[in-house]
């Protein structure tokens, strides 16, 4: 299994202090027998929790000009029009995905097309479910600009677990859909803020694949 490269640190720590409640319980208290298959099953669980939530899978995302794609793994919370005031100033569609920290937790462009804008918002830590997560949470925004369909709002949103928030986008770069936008830690959501006139594909409480599920849909008609 591959990691990514935004757990390195917290493996490294993980290991430390799995390793060292294994030595308390083998060394310090060797006499107390009960504390050494208790301490195996604390670092066990310890490493497999960090393990898991830093996984790499192998994927192929899609890459289909037509189609905006969903930027995580997790479960639509959230599909309906609203009113944005932090880009469009107008009202969009917004899909919304909450990442349970069993989810792979990279997030991925929606779309291909420029980076137009990306902001970083502190704010606080409500519930990821929370609606008011979206706008009062800290977060970070991502517009790509779709050479044919116009601008797509990305946004990476903390939760009360999710303290860090990364983020590899700049303005003017040219990216493709289903390449890496960055990483959430330890659970939390993604808005995609989209079109009216494009097609929602997903219902409230499917499952996504980030990089594969296909959320909505253009007609150049």
């Amino acid at each position: 299994m591959n990691f990514h490269r935004e757990g390195r640190t917290s493996i490294l720590i993980a290991t430390l202090v799995s390793l060292s409640v294994i030595l308390l319980a083998y060394v310090v208290f060797a006499d107390f027998k009960p504390a050494q298959p208790v301490a195996l099953a604390v670092a066990a669980f310890l490493m497999f929790a960090i393990l898991q939530f830093f996984r790499n899978p192998r994927r192929r995302s899609l890459r289909m000009d037509d189609v905006i794609i969903a930027p995580a793994d997790g479960k639509v919370v959230v599909i309906e029009e609203v009113e944005d005031h932090e880009y469009f100033q107008a009202k969009v569609r917004q899909i919304s995905i909450f990442m349970s920290p069993t989810n792979v937790h990279i997030n991925w462009y929606p779309v291909s097309g420029k980076i137009t804008y990306s902001k970083y918002h502190p704010g606080k830590y409500l519930v990821a479910w929370n609606p008011k997560s979206s706008t009062d949470n800290e977060r970070h925004s991502v517009v790509i600009n779709h050479p044919k369909f116009g601008d797509i709002l990305a946004k990476q949103i903390a939760g009360a677990m999710a303290r860090r928030i990364v983020n590899y986008a700049t303005v003017d770069k040219e990216v493709a859909q289903g390449e890496e936008l960055g990483f959430i830690k330890f659970g939390s959501r993604v808005d995609v803020l989209i079109p009216l006139n494009a097609k929602v594909e997903v219902n409230l409480g499917d499952k996504t694949i980030g990089g594969q599920t296909v959320l909505a849909s253009f007609s150049e008609q």
